[in-house]
């Protein structure tokens, strides 16, 4: 069983809250957009962090994270892209990534709107956390945590940290 906290778009803020939060997770996964190293170095400190750069990154954090992430968690493959839009709307990039291998849960960022869809087209989980960030036209920062159990993603809960 993996406890994951998955956050996207913290523009450079993190603050003792979602620090909290990492804390009680094993993995923090981040969906890009992170605004600066500072960011990555204090979420590495507490947990192992996967994730992917965003459009606002700059070439530091795009030397440390890829455009796509694919990975195994336990038995459940993911695909995470920063801008990769949702369930009948997908950008070219994540359309074609999943079509040639469909993931079982597929995580974007960048539209700061928190997202959890299930694709029947593609037998999948969307998730998009929203922003945490303080940066951004959103009004409520949120971020979502979740359990992966072998094959079984269970135990969703949308965390809200507040107005930005």
């Amino acid at each position: 069983m993996t406890k994951i906290l998955l956050l996207s778009d913290t523009h450079s803020h993190l603050d003792d809250r979602i620090l909290d939060y990492a804390r009680d997770a094993d993995e923090i996964w981040h969906g890009g957009d992170f605004g600066n190293m500072n960011v990555v170095e204090q979420l590495e400190k507490i947990k192992p962090l996967r994730g992917v750069f965003g459009n606002i990154d700059d070439a530091k954090i795009r030397t440390v994270f890829p455009e796509v992430s694919r990975f195994m968690c336990e038995n459940v493959e993911v695909l995470i892209i920063h801008i990769g839009g949702y369930p009948g709307r997908y950008t070219p990039l994540a359309k074609k990534e999943i079509e040639e291998k469909t993931p079982k849960l597929f995580i974007s960022g960048h539209s700061h709107i928190l997202k959890a869809m299930y694709d029947q087209k593609h037998s999948l989980l969307h998730l998009n956390p929203g922003a945490c960030g303080k940066s951004g036209w959103h009004k409520v920062r949120t971020m979502m945590r979740f359990v992966i159990d072998g094959e079984e993603i269970k135990d969703l809960e949308i965390i809200e940290l507040g107005s930005r």
